[in-house]
């Protein structure tokens, strides 16, 4: 019997733990906002455009059909190195899974363009190295449509990873709506 009261008054507490760790009601980690952390429908509250309307480039849009989209925009340099190698690790980890665009941010490829007039989470600024992911979500009003989440730092894997975890996480559920 001391058992069953010891469960009773830990599930609470755990149900608190849960929830404050920041899952929303689909499993997804990040919630879906204007935040620094969240995932974005309009341009988030850091950028100079706060809340205007994204204009996803048709080649993501067409990605998005099928998987949830990471997109590395970068040149060969020192900097950039160390997030090269982790969205090298990420992409042979996730692979089938997302649909991966490297472009260089050498003007060679007019979609490195695109993407960081799309993607800057800074309203502009255009720096690379840009790491960009976008899957599928509803927003508060419960309609389908992309989010997004980016940044021009160097982050490393763990970051990139439960982005892209989430974005997964995001579009199986999505497949529901």
């Amino acid at each position: 019997m001391d058992m069953i009261k010891k469960i009773v008054c830990l599930a609470p507490m755990i149900s608190v733990l849960i929830l404050s760790s920041g899952l929303n009601a689909f499993g997804a980690e990040y919630s879906i906002g204007s935040g620094d952390d969240d995932w974005w429908t309009t341009y988030p509250d850091q950028s100079s455009g706060a809340g205007g309307k994204v204009n996803h480039p048709s080649w993501v849009l067409d990605a998005l059909d099928s998987k949830p989209v990471l997109i590395y925009v970068h040149k060969n340099c020192g900097y950039c190195a160390p997030q090269t190698e982790a969205v090298k690790k990420i992409t042979d980890e996730f692979g089938s899974q997302i649909e991966f665009f490297e472009i260089g941010a050498d003007g060679s490829d007019a979609r490195s363009e695109e993407a960081l007039q799309a993607y800057d989470p800074n309203g502009g600024v255009m720096y690379v190295p840009l790491t960009v992911i976008v899957t599928m979500a509803p927003d508060s009003e419960g309609k389908v449509g992309p989010v997004w989440h980016s940044t021009e730092m160097v982050t490393g894997e763990e970051w990139i990873k439960n982005y892209v975890e989430d974005a997964l996480n995001q579009y199986t559920n999505c497949a529901d709506c």
